[in-house]
Formats: C-alpha cells, sequence, structure tokens
C-alpha cells in the first residue's frame, strides 16, 4: 500500500468507547479483504494502518488476525442471512415465491458487493485463518432455501428424504454461485438481463415454468 494511501493519524478514541475501536477494525478488515487484489495476504499491520492505530491496540479486541477475520465472516453472512429473510417476508406466502426472493437476493447481493462476495465464498483465505468453523454461519441461509426449494418443487422434482432435499438445495446453490461468479469475473460478456438468468436458475431446479417465476423474480425491494 502506498504512502498516500495511508489513513491519517487516528484521534483515540474517548475512556470506555473501546466498542467504538472494534467496530472501525472489522470495517477496515473487511474494506481490506473486498478491495486488495490478493486478500490471503491481509496482515494485522494493515489493518491497523488503516484505522490510524498501533497494531498492538487489535490485540484488546482479537486475539490474532484469525479471529478478527473470523468476526468479518460471521457478520458478512449474517447480512446476507437477513437481507435474504427479508427479501422472502416482502415476497409473499407461497413457497415458490419465498424461494425466488431468496435466490434474487443472494444473486443481487453478490453482483452489488463482489468484494464482500469473494470474502465469503472466494476460497482464498488459508484454513488456519479461516478454518472450516469460520463459515458455519452460512448453514443458516441454505437451510432456508433447502425448505423453500422443497416446497415450491414440482411433484416430479420433489425429493422424498432429508437427505435428497439438502442436496437438491446444495445444487441449487451451485447454480447461483456459478452465476454471480462468471457474471462477476466476466461482466464484459453480452450476458441476459441478471432477472432471467435467476428466473431460468429457479425454473429449472423447481420444475417450474418461467413464466410462474418471472414476475417473483421482479418485484421490487421493499
Amino acid at each position: 500500500m502506498s504512502t498516500e494511501e495511508r489513513s491519517a493519524p487516528r484521534r483515540r478514541n474517548p475512556r470506555g468507547q473501546g466498542q467504538v475501536l472494534k467496530a472501525q477494525l472489522v470495517d477496515a478488515a473487511a474494506k481490506l479483504l473486498a478491495t486488495l487484489d490478493q486478500p490471503e495476504t491481509l496482515t494485522l499491520r494493515q489493518v491497523a494502518r488503516e484505522v490510524g492505530v498501533a497494531p498492538a491496540s487489535i490485540y484488546s479486541h482479537f486475539t490474532d488476525l484469525s479471529a478478527l477475520i473470523q468476526h468479518v465472516l460471521r457478520q458478512r453472512y449474517q447480512e446476507l442471512a437477513q437481507l435474504m429473510d427479508d427479501a422472502a417476508r416482502a415476497a409473499g406466502p407461497t413457497p415458490l415465491a419465498d424461494l425466488t426472493a431468496r435466490c434474487a437476493a443472494y444473486v443481487r447481493w453478490g453482483v452489488n458487493q463482489p468484494g464482500h462476495y469473494r470474502t465469503l465464498f472466494g476460497g482464498r483465505m488459508p484454513a488456519d485463518l479461516a478454518p472450516g468453523s469460520a463459515h458455519g454461519d452460512g448453514a443458516e441461509p441454505l437451510a432456508a432455501v433447502v425448505v423453500s426449494l422443497a416446497g415450491a418443487a414440482t411433484p416430479e422434482r420433489a425429493q422424498p428424504t432429508a437427505d435428497l432435499r439438502t442436496q437438491a438445495g446444495l445444487m441449487l446453490w451451485t447454480a447461483l454461485h456459478g452465476l454471480v461468479s462468471l457474471y462477476n469475473d466476466h461482466g464484459t460478456m453480452p450476458w441476459p438481463p441478471l432477472d432471467d438468468l435467476i428466473t431460468d436458475v429457479v425454473a429449472l431446479h423447481t420444475g417450474r415454468p418461467a413464466a410462474e417465476v418471472a414476475p417473483l423474480v421482479g418485484r421490487p425491494e421493499k
């Protein structure tokens, strides 16, 4: 990072406002993970420089870099889960509306926040910094999609066991992830409208006609 990019010296927080610094550290780490060309090279010194504090100040809030990164991951997963839940509540009472809203919210978040999406799903972080357990919060939005898909699928696509329903949800998530990743990495391609792509993915995995799914994708977010 160049000298010009370094933040100005930070004014100390008043006594008793340590949580302000903690939030600033988390925001700085999230920003760096989302914008660095090689996020896996993030260091505590970079985070401290971004906030304008001495690296030793971080240890009052996080034991090491891994603890800070895991906090960022939990925060981003919770943000995504809340976004998907809110979209589903606004969509309507049917399982297909619920599922379509969740899928659309996921894809739009990933496309609008490519750096944060990469932080969660890019797979670039070494296991010692982001162990598998750090992604535990990602199970919540996936579980909600599995439930919605089971209710929205046509009888021909309905899966008879919990294991197969989970597998179907994983395959749908794989398709959504592929869509977001390719859209973000190859944005200059002549892509169809994003809503059309979401419609086709949901229709394919539920067995529902695209004409039934499309109006649900296009509902304005509240």
